[in-house]
């Protein structure tokens, strides 16, 4: 049994101490030892459930898959049924080539294992599936101050800002074991100190700026700091509506991957914003203007990865964090009236929107507007474009995005939404 200087429970003492098995035992010892890490001083009960990050069937992480088997023999789950990342493939909206097709076999090739394992430690479903758990047509989403143990650095952005829910930015498994335990330790964000802006973020563009161009700036500037951003309420509103929300989940994507943010606060929209204002800013904050010249220096400042500079797109990827169902119908029809203007029957070229299963089949559910979507030649999927892009072969190509999340982690390459809409018509 390891010596712990945390203030523990006498079940949490019991559990350390092997009371309920082996494995609980190596549970509770990683939980601690994280914990302690960052100076935890105790544990605290989970309000919600839990969000994994691990999603792929990765050979390589043969531990895991170690760890699993061990959790299903001892018939071990998560207190409450989780959510996880998406499916790295689906060869029946997102094409590839035989070759292509053999090295997913080689980089994934115990997911459909791993998959079982998953649903019988706890999985709430076979649609659980998405990096946007959050949404309604999914279900996990937690409420105010719930506190959490989540991985996935955009869900816990959206949870612990938009949402007001506690969560840290925890690494793959340990949110597991959390959720097992059904503790999380006290550090970080789950305190209210943690919770405090480093950082007073002031927009004073012309127009409301480009979620995942703000996103980026800000994660750039404030790295794993929060920010307390002003200025976005003249042109979003004050409150919350399901614009807003969109808006927010993908600047706070883009935060969360060009930067390290796990939390902000936008002034007059999310709710610790509205209930403490100003005096969520620590003394002596440092300060960050975004005006027009500043959006445009961040746009340029984005290498092309592509080894041809000037080859044409073959592949545009819409939806990284995982579209909503408000944005899915949104992009149908601009698209279809995109090429309804151009006098085109069809997308230029594939053209894959990324959504969680459950969005999907809602947005399936209206036929008209599904029907219309399929009209256009693109399609609908619900796997993860990081996935499908960490192959080394679709690495190759010339992929094309309004994402800032796929731009920084591979070759894609970033295009505002009016420019991607023009590439892909045309």
């Amino acid at each position: 049994m390891i010596q712990t200087k945390m203030e523990l429970t006498q079940e949490e003492e019991e559990i350390l101490a092997g009371k309920q098995g082996e494995t609980m035992q190596k549970v509770m010892e990683s939980i601690v030892l994280y914990g302690e890490i960052f100076g935890a001083r105790r544990l605290l009960p989970l309000n919600g459930p839990v969000h994994l990050v691990t999603s792929f069937g990765i050979p390589l992480l043969k531990p895991v898959f170690e760890m699993m088997d061990e959790l299903v023999e001892n018939g071990i789950q998560s207190k409450e049924e989780f959510t996880v990342d998406p499916r790295p493939l689906d060869y029946d909206n997102v094409k590839c080539n035989l070759l292509e097709k053999l090295v997913f076999k080689i980089m994934y090739g115990k997911q459909k294992e791993y998959e079982k394992q998953l649903q019988k430690v706890g999985l709430k479903n076979e649609n659980a599936f998405t990096c946007t758990c959050y949404l309604p047509e999914v279900g996990n989403t937690p409420s105010l101050g719930d506190i959490l143990a989540w991985a996935e650095s955009s869900a816990v952005v959206y949870a612990n800002s938009v949402l007001g829910a506690r969560s840290n930015r925890n690494s793959g498994i340990i949110e597991l074991c959390c959720g097992i335990v059904g503790k999380a330790p006290e550090f970080g964000l789950l305190t209210d100190e943690g919770r405090k802006a480093k950082w007073l973020v002031e927009v004073k563009t012309s127009k409301v700026p480009n979620a995942q161009v703000l996103g980026s700036a800000i994660g750039m500037k404030v790295v794993e700091d929060v920010p307390y951003i002003t200025g976005l309420d003249k042109f979003l509103g004050v409150g919350f509506s399901i614009d807003t929300r969109d808006y927010l989940k993908d600047m706070g994507a883009a935060s969360a991957s060009n930067g390290a943010v796990g939390l902000y606060h936008v002034e007059n929209i999310t709710p610790e914003a509205i209930e403490q204002q100003r005096s969520l800013l620590v003394e002596n904050y440092q300060k960050y203007t975004i005006d027009d010249q500043e959006v445009e220096r961040i746009i340029n400042s984005y290498p092309l990865m592509w080894k041809k500079k000037e080859a044409k797109p073959k592949v545009c990827f819409i939806g990284c964090p995982h579209l909503s169902l408000e944005q899915l119908a949104s992009w149908s029809e601009r698209i279809s009236l995109a090429l309804k203007k151009a006098d085109r029957e069809k997308v230029g070229l594939p053209t894959l929107l990324c959504a969680a299963p459950d969005v999907v089949n809602a947005f399936k559910g209206d036929k008209t507007r599904y029907s219309q979507l399929l009209a256009t030649g693109a399609r609908i999927t619900s796997i993860c474009a990081l996935m499908y892009m960490n192959n080394p072969l679709c690495a190759k190509q010339p992929v094309i995005t309004n994402s800032n999340k796929l731009r920084t982690y591979t070759t894609a390459k970033f295009l505002l939404d009016e420019e991607l809409l023009a590439q892909i018509i045309n």
